[in-house]
């Protein structure tokens, strides 16, 4: 069995098809509050599988019913985990700030399952709302005529493809509100001016390796789901877009797509607003979530939630 394919310190890929994921911190979801708020795993579908972590603040009882945001994970889709500590603590602590619901889902990884999978198991997970919403506890108070979606890197991609989805599909039980997209993660065969003359190959050659991993056979990174230019709408599909704010890291090696969907979006639909944290990298939020940048990032997506 001889390796054919690796992100040192991330993901090994077998030639026999096998793979091997290196994790950090892994946290336990929590019935009892801590740090102001309370987990629990769900089942979203037990034949794939798709699980989930639900997040709610500890004063969940108020009377007034609260938004819920649907969170997707970051890694490429082929790495990451709703119980990677970053986003437990991360996604608790958003929960308290926001006083709202959050389900974040754990969907099937590739290279195992390519795109589109993730996209799919990611949209089903707004029916299990809808369905879930009679029977448990925990959503009791959510708001469904306020649902929001967010995600960091690929889970900004997903972020973006599931709205698309809800769009389409007219027996969507849900009209999503807003997406939150952070450092959204999208390319292209053509490559950005940053991308040719970055010094840092390893960038470079660690996005495509991702891709490579993720994307359907025979696809390259012109595929809809990598270049959002080739998944147009239509003009009526436009004008159910729904609002949409995009957080870009300064020093992050992805900000210039995360621009270039900002402008994209401008030309088509109103109500799309960049955010930039000047002197933030990639994701800083799941690898340093009780950072200021991460509390401020929480306050910021807060306010956008909240002003609907």
């Amino acid at each position: 069995m001889a390796l054919v394919a690796e992100a040192p310190g991330y993901i090994q890929v077998f030639s026999d098809g096998s793979v091997k994921r290196f994790a950090p911190d892994i946290i336990a979801p929590s019935v009892n509050p801590t740090h102001g708020f309370m987990s629990k795993d769900v089942v979203i579908d037990s034949s794939k599988p798709i699980t989930g972590r639900v997040f709610v603040p500890e004063n969940i009882s108020s009377k007034n019913a609260v938004p819920v945001l649907v969170y997707f994970h970051g890694g490429g889709f082929s790495i990451g985990s709703t119980t990677w500590s970053g986003y437990h603590y991360f996604l608790g602590g958003l929960s308290v700030t926001c006083k709202c619901v959050i389900l974040s889902v754990d969907y099937r990884l590739a290279p195992e399952y390519k795109l589109p999978i993730a996209y799919e198991d990611c949209y089903s997970s707004l029916a299990w709302l809808c369905n879930a919403v009679s029977h448990e506890p925990w959503l009791q108070k959510a708001d469904l005529s306020r649902v929001f979606l967010s995600g960091d890197s690929a889970g900004g991609n997903i972020a973006h493809h599931v709205a698309v989805k809800a769009i389409r599909d007219k027996a969507c039980p849900i009209r999503v509100k807003g997406i939150l997209p952070v450092h959204p993660y999208f390319g292209s065969e053509k490559r950005t001016k940053l991308e040719q003359e970055t010094g840092d190959v390893g960038e470079v050659a660690m996005n495509d390796f991702f891709w490579g991993l993720s994307l359907p056979e025979g696809s390259n990174r012109d595929f809809y789901g990598c270049n959002f230019e080739n998944g147009d709408l239509s003009k009526d599909e436009w004008a159910r877009f729904p609002a949409v704010v995009v957080y870009v890291g300064g020093l992050d090696f992805l900000k210039e797509r995360g621009v270039m969907y900002v402008e994209f979006l401008q030309k088509r639909i109103k109500g799309v607003k960049l955010v930039e944290a000047e002197e933030d990298t990639h994701v800083y939020h799941i690898f340093y979530p009780d950072s200021d940048a991460s509390h401020l990032l929480q306050g910021l997506m807060s306010e956008f939630i909240n002003s609907f």
